[in-house]
């Protein structure tokens, strides 16, 4: 089991080297693919990813996406009306095909899942982008490999029991510390062999407040898979589950990167 989490591991980390690093069109292909994956993941719990309800939210994340593409972001609101119009009409025209809580996790889950993970690809396109989109897996898979070891060492009292009990109130403590200092070192890296200017109390407050964001992600995922009884969401990646499942802290992390570095360069 070990050795599969490992080789998958190093895969996916060679993935997002190749794609994140890359930018442009083609960490904006891979994240609208992913966006589909993980919704498809999210509507298999709730049964609908092969009926006309699961395809409306399909085609809203592709709409959401040729909005991001062509630079149509002023007409989010504007999307949003619709979509909940469309999952509505879906919803009344079809009765009883559906119950009102598959609906409100269709209109949920493009928000949850797309909306968010697109934060990624906007990250990697501001000014410093090449080098702060780093920050989103670094403080997220960071903070969780932290919190793993703080808790193992120092976890006495218990974060969410009912939720997560190996979750320690010690072990997320731990989690944000080490991600703020390894966004010290991070940024310290980059301005001694990059060349860059990066800030070092700014990485560590970016890394250390997404660290903290990152645990609600990863809780918030494991309560949606307790309700529904379910293990992990998929089997796309061997010893990890599916795309939520691994990129359950991510979702939460890169909107707030994405908004936190815009804050400190004041262009907020």
């Amino acid at each position: 089991m070990f050795k599969t989490r490992l080789i998958s591991g190093i895969i996916l980390v060679i993935v997002l080297i190749a794609t994140v690093g890359t930018g442009g069109n083609v960490l904006f292909g891979l994240l609208a693919v992913v966006s589909l994956i993980g919704l498809t993941e999210l509507y298999k719990v709730i049964e609908v990813q092969n009926k006309l309800l699961g395809f409306a939210g399909y085609l809203a994340a592709v709409a959401y996406y040729v909005l991001l593409y062509t630079g149509s972001l002023q007409y989010m609101t504007l999307f949003t009306i619709v979509f909940l119009v469309l999952v509505m009409a879906v919803y009344v025209f079809t009765f009883p095909n559906y119950r009102s809580e598959q609906v409100m996790t269709v209109f949920f889950g493009v928000f949850y899942v797309a909306v968010m993970l697109s934060y990624i690809y906007q990250t990697r396109m501001l000014e410093d982008g090449g080098i702060v989109v780093w920050l989103i897996f670094l403080s997220s898979w960071g903070c969780d490999t932290c919190a793993y070891c703080a808790g193992m060492l120092l976890g006495k009292h218990k974060m969410a029991p009912k939720l997560s009990p190996k979750k320690s109130v010690e072990g997320g403590i731990g989690g944000v510390l080490g991600a703020a200092l390894l966004g010290v070192l991070f940024a310290l890296a980059v301005n001694q062999w990059a060349g860059a200017q990066a800030g070092v109390l700014e990485y560590a407050i970016i890394c250390g407040v997404g660290g903290m964001i990152s645990q609600v992600g990863d809780l918030a995922a494991s309560a949606i898979k307790r309700n529904h009884e379910i293990k992990d969401y998929g089997k796309l990646i061997p010893g990890h589950g599916g795309i939520l499942d691994r990129f359950d802290s991510v979702i939460f992390t890169a909107p707030i990167i994405y908004y936190l570095t815009m804050a400190l360069a004041g262009n907020l």
